[in-house]
């Protein structure tokens, strides 16, 4: 299927691929149908690229790749949703990422207790809330 994007135009995407977000995003209520989009120029960072609305498009990434000691109880997340037949192996974790220009240098800050999961088996994906932690919104990846 064709989408419309504001960062890479009119591009095709499998349409088996499409993530349904049933609860959506916190902020953007009424869309529930994204892609994750990766970008070699712009890797490790991938996009999460709403289907319904071509100028919603977030940054995200794995966050084990800035820091491998994150945690996020997976077996308790899929026993919330109530996902069956499903292993932590098949959930794959990314983390929303802002990053802002500034004058003298860039910062790139990551939500770590606002992960999305993602459901491989089923294409379905979630952004949890990781609650009475240590973990900021806004973790500075670049230190």
């Amino acid at each position: 299927m064709k989408i419309q994007t504001r960062r890479f135009g009119e591009i095709e995407i499998d349409e088996n691929k499409t993530l349904s977000m049933p609860e959506g995003l916190p902020g953007f209520p009424g869309f529930e149908r994204f892609a994750l989009l990766e970008d070699p120029k712009t890797a490790p960072f991938c996009w999460l690229q709403s289907v319904e609305e071509p100028n919603l498009a977030l940054a995200v990434m794995n966050p084990f790749l800035f820091k491998p000691d994150y945690k996020v109880d997976l077996k308790g997340f899929i026993e919330v949703r109530g996902w069956k037949d499903v292993e932590a192996k098949d959930l794959l974790v990314y983390v929303v990422i802002n990053i802002t220009k500034g004058e003298k240098n860039n910062t790139i800050k990551a939500n770590l207790i606002g992960p999305i999961i993602v459901n491989a088996k089923i294409n379905e994906a979630v952004q949890a809330v990781i609650s009475n932690s240590s973990y900021s919104h806004q973790h500075n990846i670049l230190e």
